[in-house]
């Protein structure tokens, strides 16, 4: 499966918006990335040394996954 290529304009874009929602995780998350699975790809973000934990680390995760998935225009 081939890679899907993050731009890097959305990928502000998305981690922005998500810091809008959360904004205890300014400055922590660096990028949105999709590791290529057997079948489709694993969103993540890669965060400034070790992830946050909890109920909101993942919510953001989430809310920045879901903003760059609709700015790409990926289903």
């Amino acid at each position: 499966m081939q890679p899907i290529e993050i731009d890097p304009e959305l990928n502000r874009l998305a981690i922005a918006e998500a810091v809008q929602q959360h904004p205890e995780f300014a400055g922590q998350a660096l990028n949105v990335i999709a590791r290529p699975l057997l079948k489709g790809f694993a969103w993540q973000l890669e965060w400034k040394g070790a992830p946050p934990t909890g109920q909101l680390a993942w919510e953001f995760q989430n809310a920045a996954i879901r903003a760059y998935k609709r700015l790409a225009k990926i289903a």
